[in-house]
């Protein structure tokens, strides 16, 4: 039975990818920092959809974290799904910069090396995935979240390309790239969301159905929704300076 392994499991995309997989009949590692709540996702996905569902408690901004996820990921694992993510509760010079170096960790160095010891075996056995959770914000001006995003896009091009010749086309590398997902992403970092409009917002059922579908194609890059494929496209047309005026303050209100 094929493996998929996602990182923050229990919450958001992380979750919908969970319950997606497992209605497809794939077994399930899932990842975690809260123990108990990620025992009942996994026992919530056991007694619905029979499938196995390991657990593996870990905090992805710690060194012991990162290796005992890179150790289960040199596993059986046919897709890797790497969700863990933040956002930080106020703009660059508001907010202490520990928690944007843990934030760099969590969304470059735990890509960077789960995608590092997933690849290998999945080239070895011919066959597999990596989906790598960016963001539109990759696009825009959005500090240090934003940066982090656009540097997972290019790190997943970047594979993408290298693996190429190796792979056959039967191992692929995506980054996916969602906007304003119906999450508890944004409540966490305290965002006040009040002034986006409805029609601006995806569902997390719909984002991974798109980015599944654009894996089956080979995309290396996923933008769910035709709403953010337009305002990608107009973002790499614009001057940079004009890209960062427009998007520094959107979504980016806190309480």
């Amino acid at each position: 039975m094929p493996t998929a392994f996602i990182t923050g499991a229990t919450a958001g995309l992380g979750a919908a990818f969970a319950r997606r997989l497992a209605s497809d009949g794939l077994d399930l590692v899932l990842l975690a920092r809260d123990g108990e709540r990620l025992e009942r996702a996994a026992a919530g996905l056991r007694d619905r959809y029979a499938v196995r569902a390991e657990t593996l408690r870990a905090d992805l901004s710690t060194e012991e974290g990162l290796a005992a996820a890179e150790e289960r990921a040199r596993g059986d694992v046919d897709l890797l799904v790497n969700n863990a993510g933040f956002g930080n509760k106020g703009k660059f010079l508001d907010v202490p910069v520990s928690d944007e170096t843990t934030m760099l960790r969590v969304h470059c160095e735990a890509v960077l090396r789960l995608t590092h010891a997933a690849l290998p075996p999945m080239l070895d056995r011919g066959r597999g995935a990596v989906v790598n959770v960016a963001s539109v914000a990759a696009f825009t001006a959005r500090g240090t979240y934003g940066a982090s995003k656009a540097w997972v896009v290019a790190f997943s091009e970047g594979v993408a390309a290298d693996i190429a010749g190796r792979s056959r086309g039967r191992v692929h590398v995506m980054a996916l790239c969602p906007g304003f997902v119906h999450t508890e992403f944004h409540d966490r970092a305290r965002m006040d969301m009040s002034g986006v409009p409805d029609f601006m917002w995806l569902e997390d059922e719909a984002v991974v159905d798109a980015a599944l579908r654009d894996l089956r194609r080979g995309a290396r890059i996923s933008v769910p929704g035709a709403q953010y494929k337009t305002i990608v496209g107009v973002t790499r047309l614009l001057p940079r300076g004009l890209v960062a005026r427009l998007s520094s303050d959107r979504g980016r209100k806190y309480t």
